[in-house]
């Protein structure tokens, strides 16, 4: 019978796995025990998936499917679900996006607007900032006659902590061209919103 081979050696814990490691020495009286031995690698597993629309370009995700516009109507995406970290807390925020344009010359791919709210929900965020990103994305790439961007969002930084609650919402907009200037676009796009 050949002997076992040995067991290959663990690789170091990063940077980031050592400062999680402190942290739960701070917080948890026992931090050595069995269900937080690999909370460490966990953590930053999951950090790196929160945060990682830092290495995604949204101007290339949206260049990638543009068309020729046949139409001058306003397209909507409503209730696109988002998950981000408020950059103040690292808790988490959540809820749903709506965007809307006005074709020019070219319209996108309708996933592409999804995932242009995905790759600016995984960073650091604060909500205000992460609906103009969206908005500004849009506009600097398809040149459309307008963009609307609306988030409703719960904020776990006031949920679990601070004022603690749990049924407040936050909403922010951002509209450019048309649906900041006519009033009428503004009102269709809020009566479509609403639903």
């Amino acid at each position: 019978m050949s002997a076992r081979e040995p067991r290959p050696a663990e690789p170091a814990p990063s940077p980031f796995q050592q400062a999680v490691h402190r942290m739960l020495g701070e917080l948890d009286p026992e931090p050595g025990r069995e269900g937080l031995l690999d909370t460490p690698r966990r953590v930053e597993k999951a950090f790196r998936f929160y945060c990682g629309g830092y290495d995604q370009d949204p101007k290339k995700v949206i260049g990638d499917a543009l068309f020729e516009a046949e139409t001058d109507e306003m397209v909507l995406v409503k209730d696109i679900e988002m998950y981000s970290l408020c950059e103040h807390h690292l808790a988490p925020f959540f809820g749903k996006a709506h965007v809307a344009y006005i074709p020019a010359r070219k319209i996108v791919g309708l996933s592409k607007l999804a995932r242009v709210v995905e790759i600016y929900a995984r960073r650091l965020q604060v909500q205000e900032r992460l609906t103009m990103q969206v908005a500004h994305a849009i506009q600097d790439v398809l040149q459309p006659q307008g963009v609307a961007v609306v988030i409703e969002a719960q904020h776990l930084c006031m949920m679990m902590r601070g004022v603690e609650k749990q049924n407040s919402r936050t909403t922010t907009s951002c509209l450019l061209g048309l649906f900041r200037k006519d009033e009428r676009t503004r009102a269709e796009f809020l009566q479509l919103v609403r639903g």
